[in-house]
């Protein structure tokens, strides 16, 4: 396991009606990356009116679920850094990129 300075962050989110997002930061402590074949949701999303997460925490990926994913190695990201915004779902990692 990855000491939480090595995971990628998540630099921007773009999914304004999430708990977690405050100026298009993602405060969560972590984010899990799962979904279907083809979308990589951020399935951390939570669909409230009232703002949660840390102020002084920026959210890094803390697991990955999508093992066909050319940045996931035994279910962590390699990526340097994840964007998180509208894809299949409310809010997909926008860095997802399927192996062929």
């Amino acid at each position: 396991m990855s000491a939480l300075a090595e995971l990628p962050p998540v630099t921007d989110c773009a999914v304004t009606g999430c708990g977690f997002n405050h100026d298009h930061d993602c405060h969560a402590a972590a984010v899990t990356i799962a979904g279907a074949r083809g979308d990589a949701a951020c399935v951390t999303f939570i669909p409230l009116g009232t703002k949660g997460g840390l102020d002084t925490v920026l959210a890094h990926v803390g697991a990955c679920q999508r093992t066909d994913c050319v940045h996931n190695a035994d279910l962590e990201c390699t990526a340097s850094e994840i964007r998180v915004g509208a894809g299949g779902s409310a809010a997909d990692c926008l860095t997802y990129s399927g192996q062929a």
